[in-house]
């Protein structure tokens, strides 16, 4: 033990996002840095923490521009939080936010802190623009120039080519395939119809539309920029509009723009703490964050690439004892249908659990009615980072509003990594 005598169970008092938005759109004009911060902020009015000093804030972006280098604790001293509390970056691809959930969480159950907020933000709409390699070593070069002539010589080899721009996209380096292409293999070697990724898309819009008339993202959701609920939300569409869609990925693909989640820009954030802190600040407990768990998979030559998290999966639930069948909500983050629908495939397949994850029988299946039962990324949207902690959030709500239970959480990045994690709430 770092410090302490004893691991303390670590509690999550809750969360709040602004709405997730289409990319280029209603928040076009804004940065990662303003909607962090409304973030934060929102969280500061919603708990009463104009002032203090929390023990750790951490979070991330996938995509950023390198002047946001200390962009966590820029957001942290915009935030009305005290100066004196600290904040710190990170970053795996989707999977960031929850991970700093992890990272909270684990100071908190080793005493290091007593409380703190995770988080993550990313846009689309303001994407870091650069320029070639050949460009900068140019300029580079007449940086370095100690003389007039040093400084101008390298400008004489200036082409027009220097000015086409290296825009950001969603390409593995190992593999040079998008993540829509990386599913588009995975759905091909599970056998995933067109037909079953459709229909899950439409659940998805479907229950969020429905938890949004409900009242149940009521205080999750902070109003921003003139949005007051995720605008990616289709009320209107069926399955049959679905089918209508052409193929995004392969000409005979089966991943379409309805069952892929669309380009989003938002941010989300959770607070979580010790149990004595929540309660000297008589502050509600929704659940508890229990497990977590990271994997990674060869996927350039042995494993699709957003497989992780059934490897990571299974992993976590040795940790904690249980079987997969013994949760009463899994939320599975819906990067596409297929991803989900190849992962609970897997668990099912007799094969994969004994050659690949060395068990003596499948995982089996889960309840689907226990999925994303308030829609997920591909209705409400998938700022990258942002999804873990929006999860997070959402899922301690469906446990508060039980009042007891047990909830997984999957969620795929790139770099076929995956983090997963636990919550808890007792009677």
């Amino acid at each position: 033990m770092l410090v302490g005598s004893k691991v303390r169970r670590v509690a999550i008092v809750g969360g709040s996002r602004i709405p997730f938005a289409r990319a280029h759109g209603a928040y076009a004009r804004v940065g990662n840095q303003d909607m962090l911060t409304a973030t934060f902020k929102a969280m500061v009015s919603r708990f009463g923490l104009r002032g203090q000093i929390l023990g750790e804030v951490a979070a991330g972006a996938v995509m950023k521009h390198s002047s946001q280098w200390n962009l966590v604790r820029e957001c942290v001293l915009g935030s009305g939080l005290a100066a004196e509390t600290p904040g710190v970056d990170l970053q795996r691809a989707c999977g960031t936010s929850l991970e700093a959930a992890l990272l909270i969480a684990n100071k908190i159950a080793l005493g290091q802190i007593d409380c703190g907020l995770a988080g993550g933000v990313d846009t689309v709409s303001d994407a870091p623009i650069v320029y070639s390699r050949e460009y900068q070593q140019l300029l580079l070069e007449s940086f370095r120039g100690r003389s007039l002539h040093q400084r101008v010589r390298p400008w004489l080899r200036l082409r027009p080519r220097h000015f086409k721009p290296v825009l950001p996209g969603v390409v593995e380096p190992r593999t040079g395939l998008s993540m829509g292409e990386s599913c588009e293999q995975m759905a091909r070697a599970w056998s995933i119809s067109r037909e079953e990724q459709d229909r899950l898309a439409w659940e998805s819009h479907a229950r969020a539309a429905a938890a949004y008339d409900e009242g149940f993202y009521k205080d999750l959701v902070v109003g921003f920029e003139g949005l007051d609920a995720d605008n990616n939300i289709r009320r209107d569409t069926t399955v049959e509009k679905l089918a209508a869609l052409r193929p995004a990925f392969a000409t005979d693909g089966t991943l379409t723009a309805g069952n892929s989640t669309p380009m989003t820009d938002g941010a989300s954030a959770v607070l979580l703490a010790s149990e004595d802190w929540a309660k000297a600040r008589d502050l509600p407990v929704q659940a508890y964050l229990s497990f977590g768990k990271v994997a990674a998979v060869d996927f350039v030559g042995a494993e699709g690439l957003l497989m992780a998290p059934a490897y990571a999966v299974p992993r976590m639930l040795v940790d904690a004892g249980i079987g997969l069948q013994d949760f009463d909500f899994y939320e599975i983050h819906e990067a596409f249908a297929a991803q989900v629908l190849c992962t609970l495939k897997a668990w099912e397949s007799p094969e994969f659990c004994r050659d690949r994850l060395g068990l003596a029988a499948p995982l089996g299946s889960i309840d689907r009615s226990k999925l994303n039962v308030k829609g997920s990324s591909l209705a409400v949207g998938h700022p990258f980072a942002a999804t873990g902690t929006r999860i997070v959030a959402t899922l301690a709500r469906l446990l508060e509003q039980r009042g007891s239970g047990r909830g997984l959480i999957s969620v795929c990045t790139a770099g076929g990594m995956g983090v997963t994690a636990i919550l808890e709430r007792q009677e």
